[in-house]
């Protein structure tokens, strides 16, 4: 029989060490950066929605200190992100201290434009191994999962009253995981979207009813929760994308037609079916009068630039801008605003042209019909808070991604929307929205890595085999 201290011995001799990993790091930004909100609207306090601004640059650490790979290219690529990264973090200081900026707006504003950058860049400088990518991408799946049931839970609570809402309106208010949050309803339906077709295109041993299963749930979302540029982004994107493709005629001719044949097919739908959703986009089109370079449409949406462009003071500020959240970014305009009791005790700065734009927008009823006009918006935001120093910086890490790393279309058509979106809302800087397209960006780039290892291996044992 065994005695107790030599049972006890082997246990503890068979018992793991549990590690940090760079993997467990990465998976906790993202859940910490998507769950948060509704965790808040359960009652959690407000300050969790930033705790993934702390583990975000912990993961990068620990991803970049204990990476043993020797991929050339690998290692070329973390070097110009870091490159970038550090770019962007010198044009920021110099800004605020132009500009008399408190440093936790420097903190947030760098941590909500570069954190996509940095949890890319973690994922990107590790030699994942399938097997960590596998579960990458699991937690990720399942992570939607749940955002796209908890949207479809919602509706009927909130239809019956039995579901808070506050001031939005019921289908604003349809928003998954970002339940109460300001756009909440359109982060929910893009990411429900964005990986849906991430799956619709990754899963090949799926069944086709499955692949176009989840595709469908995250367009029956947009339409129940009234996140009707959400389509309008997915189309725009999908002709930008049309438009890098000139170099291959044969892709270029199977994408104009599928894009022409579903713009056709939507259109008849627009116009022949009483569904839910789809008449704003007939609403909308049908008002031409607003458009136009001197219409009330443009006039809405430019009227920010123009309040942030009277508040320069020297030729720098071109270069410059106002400061870290000092204009109508997602800091100036959205999270000084949320989080003011909170922020300013910390040493937070808020500069009157937010306050300006606010006041601005509140008062023109088009854009409170149609967040499509509304005055802030993340590439003026960028502009308005960095200069064109700091845009260009931005733009040059965006560079960065798509020439070296998203060399798969999917990916590519994951950086349009992002890029149409800029043009909106401030959702270009949603944390939860682009950290999983990082992700996913990433985890293409690893199946392609992962692909091209097989493919060696499979040579070098086919060229033994001959010997």
């Amino acid at each position: 029989m065994y005695s107790i201290s030599s049972t006890k011995q082997q246990i503890l001799k068979e018992k793991k060490p549990v590690y940090l990993t760079s993997v467990i790091l990465i998976l906790l930004t993202f859940i910490t950066a998507f769950f948060p909100r509704i965790l808040a609207a359960a009652g959690a306090p407000s300050a969790i929605n930033f705790l993934h601004f702390l583990i975000a640059p912990f993961a990068l650490f620990v991803a970049i200190t204990k990476t043993r790979t020797k991929d050339r290219n690998q290692i070329a690529i973390s070097w110009e992100l870091i490159t970038g990264c550090l770019l962007l973090l010198g044009v920021m200081i110099t800004s605020a201290f132009f500009n008399k900026t408190g440093e936790i707006n420097v903190f947030l504003n760098y941590m909500i434009l570069a954190e996509p950058f940095l949890v890319l860049l973690a994922i990107i400088c590790i030699p994942l191994s399938k097997e960590n990518y596998k579960k990458i991408r699991a937690w990720l799946l399942v992570a939607c999962v749940i955002n796209l049931f908890t949207a479809f839970i919602q509706k009927p609570l909130i239809d019956s009253g039995r579901l808070p809402r506050l001031t939005f309106t019921p289908q604003d208010a349809i928003q998954g995981v970002f339940y109460l949050s300001g756009a909440g309803n359109y982060v929910s339906c893009s990411i429900s979207l964005a990986v849906g077709l991430y799956y619709f295109f990754n899963a090949k041993t799926a069944p086709m009813w499955q692949r176009i299963f989840w595709v469908s749930a995250g367009f029956y979302q947009v339409l129940i929760s009234d996140s009707k540029q959400i389509l309008v982004t997915f189309f725009l994107a999908w002709l930008l994308l049309l438009l890098t493709q000139f170099k291959n005629l044969g892709k270029t001719l199977v994408y104009l037609i599928s894009f022409i044949l579903i713009l056709v097919i939507f259109v008849l739908a627009v116009q022949n079916l009483n569904v839910q959703g789809l008449d704003a986009f007939e609403y909308w089109s049908g008002r031409t009068h607003l458009y136009g370079f001197n219409g009330p449409a443009m006039n809405s949406k430019l009227a920010g630039i123009r309040i942030v462009i009277s508040y320069f003071q020297s030729p720098l500020n071109w270069l410059l801008g106002l400061g870290p959240g000092h204009s109508i970014g997602r800091v100036g305009g959205w999270v000084l605003r949320d989080y003011r009791s909170m922020l300013v005790p910390l040493g937070a700065t808020i500069h009157p042209a937010s306050t300006i734009t606010w006041n601005t927008l509140q008062n023109d009823w088009l854009v409170q019909e149609s967040s499509f006009f509304i005055p802030m918006f993340s590439w003026a935001g960028i502009w308005g808070d960095l200069g064109f120093l700091g845009l260009g910086t931005y733009l040059y890490l965006a560079y960065i991604v798509w020439s070296r790393i998203a060399k798969d279309d999917f990916s590519r058509f994951n950086l349009m929307t992002l890029f149409v979106y800029g043009w909106i809302i401030t959702q270009m800087e949603e944390p939860a929205q682009t950290m999983v397209i990082a992700i996913m960006i990433g985890l293409q780039w690893h199946e392609r890595r992962i692909a091209k290892q097989e493919r060696l291996l499979a040579a070098d044992l086919a060229t033994d085999s001959n010997f």
